[in-house]
């Protein structure tokens, strides 16, 4: 056993050395299954009964959705402080933590004043799988099952906390939910009603997308941006994708200068970086792509003004 205290000597002089070490006495940061509780308890209360055995019936409802939001609160309050009392470090700014915590309870407050808005433009995406997809027998199926909509049910609570710059818990949110899904969208990503994720392993919607309304994208599909230097993070890196389009399995589409026109339809395996105009069909066939600007088909490789190609 003497060979085995000098591995955990070690051990803990490392964390002394090089970081990477969070207690209680001194940083104390949000708790991953703290966020992965609250979590659960958000999406319950975006679809009560259907997340877990919740025992709501019309006489009791008011009483146990009551105080399932209460719990999820405090607990959302508790770890929200924790992640302002880091931001107050970073910036080496002092009151907390009597003004971290009421700026929690502000920033929770805002959130639930907001869930009967964020729930309405959940049923729209829900409303959007079952009408786009005919293997869906029912909304209840949808909301059951759907990995896409419980990858978006996430982010659009996540999405709320992230515009209001609450650190941390966010991007812990929608990586829980990645690993949970294979679907991978950073919580900064702007995504507009009716979004409809089809099957959705392995999607990838990075920070500064923005994806309009009524749009549909299928497994293995990309947002993403064109290599970048760090100091280029806080510049518009991924692509904008406009209302009412469809982007098949597998596509990559990248660049913040990068606009998919409304109406487009982007095939499997595509790979663009550059803009299309409204109404565009790109696909591949037999290796090459072809795109059909408005009527007029061309290979991407031969350029084209209004493709911006």
């Amino acid at each position: 056993m003497e060979a085995f205290d000098k591995s955990i000597t070690a051990l803990i002089e490392s964390y002394e050395q090089d970081g990477g070490i969070n207690h209680s006495d001194g940083p104390n940061l949000p708790s991953k299954e703290a966020v992965r509780a609250i979590v659960a308890d958000m999406e319950t209360l975006a679809f009560p009964g259907y997340r877990q055995e919740d025992g709501i019936k019309d006489a009791n409802a008011n009483f146990v959705i009551g105080e399932l939001a209460h719990r999820t609160a405090r607990a959302l309050i508790e770890e929200v402080t924790k992640s302002l009392e880091y931001r107050y470090r970073l910036e080496n700014r002092k009151g907390c933590p009597a003004a971290c915590h009421l700026e929690a309870r502000q920033l929770v407050q805002d959130l639930f004043d907001s869930l009967p808005a964020l729930r309405r433009t959940l049923m729209t995406d829900v409303r959007a799988a079952f009408d786009g997809d005919p293997a869906a027998k029912s909304v209840e199926e949808v909301i059951l099952s759907y990995p896409g909509m419980e990858a978006l049910t996430v982010h659009r609570f996540a999405n709320h906390l992230w515009k209001r710059q609450v650190p941390l818990i966010p991007r812990m949110m929608s990586e829980y939910i990645h690993g949970k899904t294979g679907i991978d969208i950073h919580p900064g990503a702007t995504i507009g009603e009716r979004f409809f994720i089809d099957h959705g392993t392995g999607v990838v919607i990075g920070e500064t997308t923005v994806i309009g309304r009524n749009v549909k994208i299928y497994q293995g599909v990309t947002l993403g941006a064109l290599s970048v230097r760090k100091a280029e993070g806080n510049v518009k890196r991924h692509p904008t994708i406009e209302d009412d389009v469809t982007i098949y399995s597998g596509a990559t589409i990248l660049g913040g200068q990068t606009v998919i026109g409304q109406g487009s339809v982007i095939g499997g395996n595509v790979w663009l970086t550059a803009s299309l105009p409204p109404r565009s069909r790109v696909y591949v066939p037999q290796g090459d792509f072809i795109v059909d600007c408005g009527g007029v088909e061309h290979r991407l490789a031969e350029g084209c003004e209004s493709c911006d190609s």
